[in-house]
């Protein structure tokens, strides 16, 4: 990335982490009984993590003309929510994995009943947050809500994981690449849609948005794949090899690694061309190639 892409893409990082420690502070700040609950939501929360999501919210809102401190909320929803679906990606009776960004992953640090109410609350506050977001209307709420909703339920990111859980050893290679749209892509797809709601943008703006995410989606998820066959421990936080070791289908186990990097490329380059449709999206290409060129 340029210097001043990584500077951007700090920028928003940094907006969004400081608005989620707003938000924890005046969670923690009202803390009774419940405390250890709201500790646990926050330890998995304040654990790292690129922040892809709220960046992808907020940057999409600006290129689309509208204020950023209007998304804010929308951004730190699509974060809890993604803290939600690792706190539970994680569990004994899921991936059973003890790390998570090189901390002890949140049932590891709470018990395995803390850590599923930790990740239902997170997924109740994200809906809460947007609800108490200042400077749009109720009904851009409203089709906020909708949007994450049905990027979070049966027939998105939880239908994703209901394939992987029932299917994980067994899926061809089109119903694995549905699977990645729906596990992984629908967040990222969310996030690009809600920023351009966000911003009012109308609904050709917000289909591109929503089509550029479905690419870069499937080539993140390749790249995961990668990486857990080539990747570095310390780098990403987690342990390598844990697909391979529970026997699991993965694009690079189908394909190979040098065929998924080409395909994970081939898609990086046709979300770029829909970039060519959007104002102002030279850091978002940037961050694009970023992405496929990551080893964490």
């Amino acid at each position: 990335m340029t210097e001043i892409s990584e500077a951007r893409l700090r920028e928003l990082a940094d907006m969004a982490d400081n608005e989620l420690e707003k938000i924890k502070a005046h969670a923690l700040s009202d803390a009774g009984e419940q405390r250890q609950v709201i500790e646990a939501m926050w330890y998995s929360v304040s654990a790292g993590g690129k922040r892809i999501r709220p960046v992808l919210v907020l940057e999409f809102c600006s290129i689309c003309g509208g204020d950023v401190k209007n998304a804010l909320p929308a951004a730190c929803a699509l974060e809890m929510i993604h803290t939600f679906s690792l706190i539970h990606d994680d569990l004994p009776c899921m991936d059973d994995d003890d790390l998570r960004r090189g901390k002890p992953s949140c049932h590891k640090a709470y018990g395995e009943a803390m850590a599923l109410l930790a990740g239902d609350a997170l997924l109740n506050l994200a809906y809460e947050t947007i609800c108490q977001g200042e400077g749009v209307s109720a009904e851009t709420k409203l089709a906020l809500i909708s949007e994450l909703s049905a990027a979070v339920g049966s027939n998105g990111m939880i239908g994703g994981q209901v394939i992987d859980t029932c299917y994980e050893k067994s899926l061809s290679e089109k119903q694995l690449l549905e699977m990645y749209s729906m596990k992984t892509g629908a967040l990222l797809k969310a996030a690009c849609r809600m920023g351009c709601i966000s911003a009012g943008a109308d609904s050709e703006i917000i289909r591109q948005a929503g089509s550029y995410a479905e690419k870069l989606g499937l080539a993140f998820q390749i790249i995961d794949d990668i990486l857990d066959i080539t990747g570095d421990e310390k780098l990403l936080g987690k342990p390598i090899g844990s697909d391979a070791k529970e026997g699991k289908v993965t694009y690079a186990s189908l394909a190979g690694t040098e065929r998924s990097q080409k395909a994970a490329s081939d898609l990086t380059n046709e979300a770029l061309m829909i970039l060519d449709s959007f104002d102002n999206s030279q850091f978002l290409k940037d961050l694009t190639v970023f992405l496929l060129k990551r080893n964490y």
